[in-house]
């Protein structure tokens, strides 16, 4: 088993955050009505993509219906959706759509992971929950030596990784992480992406800068879009 195996099963195995552990329990067994027939997950989501991944994409925690449904992180849920479709757009993913950890998706020098694993209430984790959860994201990073870019989707993945004192978040933003570069991007959730807060253009723009800054092959650029960051 490789090391990134066997800390994958130990992130599944948590029960740190009793508040937590009982949401998320709570959720799979009562679940919603249009996924009766699912089995849901209701365990901690590990990271998923490629171990040799250049650039790492780090949310926020899984969604109830979600990735705490499925079992894969952005997998499953409206997000998901526009996240993956910017990531095949950008080179990233093999497929632009994510539905079940069965479904043939697979990344490209891209790992996906999330500053909390366990789908908290209301999706707000507690600040103690966001610290409890932070030795997994440092020993995946340890384990993922060729990571060379984060990309924060939102402020609270920005808060979690960013250097003190902390650099200003916002959409497009830029800074020294120290072994890595970070770029800063506004969360895919319905509140961001419904309101054209977010664009699908917009998200692939910052996914090609961590192209550019990883070093990586440039991905085509589609007829007419825009390369350069933007802000609402």
């Amino acid at each position: 088993m490789s090391a990134l195996a066997a800390l994958e099963r130990e992130i599944v195995d948590c029960r740190r955050c009793p508040r937590l552990v009982e949401w998320r329990e709570q959720v799979a067994r009562e679940k919603r009505a249009a996924f009766r027939d699912w089995d849901y997950w209701g365990r901690p989501v590990p990271g998923f993509g490629d171990p040799a991944a250049r650039v790492l994409l780090l949310g926020l925690a899984p969604a109830a219906h979600g990735a705490n449904r499925t079992g894969r992180m952005f997998t499953g849920d409206r997000s998901g959706d526009f996240l993956y479709a910017a990531l095949h757009a950008t080179g990233f993913a093999n497929q632009p759509t994510a539905v079940s950890r069965d479904d043939g998706l697979e990344l490209r020098d891209c790992f996906i992971t999330a500053g909390v694993r366990c789908a908290p209430p209301a999706n707000k984790p507690l600040p103690s929950e966001r610290d409890n959860c932070r030795a997994w994201l440092d020993r995946e990073l340890a384990l993922l030596a060729d990571v060379r870019v984060v990309v924060c989707l939102g402020k609270f993945a920005w808060d979690v990784i960013a250097p003190r004192p902390l650099p200003k978040f916002g959409h497009g933003a830029e800074a020294d992480g120290g072994r890595f570069r970070l770029l800063g991007c506004f969360h895919p959730s319905q509140q961001n992406t419904f309101t054209g807060k977010l664009t699908a253009p917009m998200i692939e723009a910052v996914l090609r800068r961590a192209r550019e800054i990883a070093g990586l092959p440039a991905a085509p650029s589609p007829a007419g879009a825009t390369t350069a960051p933007g802000s609402p």
